[in-house]
């Protein structure tokens, strides 16, 4: 009984897993085998753009940029999600409002907690 249900449930999942491998080793071999593989002396340099680096790569950086852009994503998200339901609020029963008020409160305490640890200050 046991190896009969591991066949029936799990056959089609490992005949995918399979495919799938043997796919992506042809695509890999064919990909390595059909390519130009004469790269030129721009593309060997250590960057593209043509010159060499001025700077030493371990040095500290300011990091306030990026943790200003996923500030703007998480909020700009949060704003998608009010979106629909400020379109379906009037067919919307009393758990749909609560659950968005909610999430309102939830975003606006994350709004109090960014702006006391002055993440967005650019000085």
């Amino acid at each position: 009984m046991t190896e009969s249900l591991l066949k029936t449930e799990y056959l089609g999942i490992f005949l995918y897993l399979i495919i799938a491998i043997v796919l992506s080793l042809i695509l890999v071999i064919l990909s390595y085998s059909l390519s130009n593989q004469n790269p030129d002396l721009e593309k060997l340099s250590a960057y593209e753009c043509g010159f060499e680096p001025y700077e030493d790569s371990r040095h500290r950086f300011d990091v306030k940029f990026c943790v200003i852009g996923i500030l703007f994503i998480i909020f700009d998200i949060e704003i998608m999600f009010l979106f629909p339901w400020c379109v379906t609020l009037a067919q919307l029963n009393l758990l749909g409002f609560w659950s968005m008020i909610d999430f309102i409160l939830e975003l606006g305490i994350a709004f109090v907690y960014v702006w006391t640890m002055r993440a967005l200050e650019w000085d």
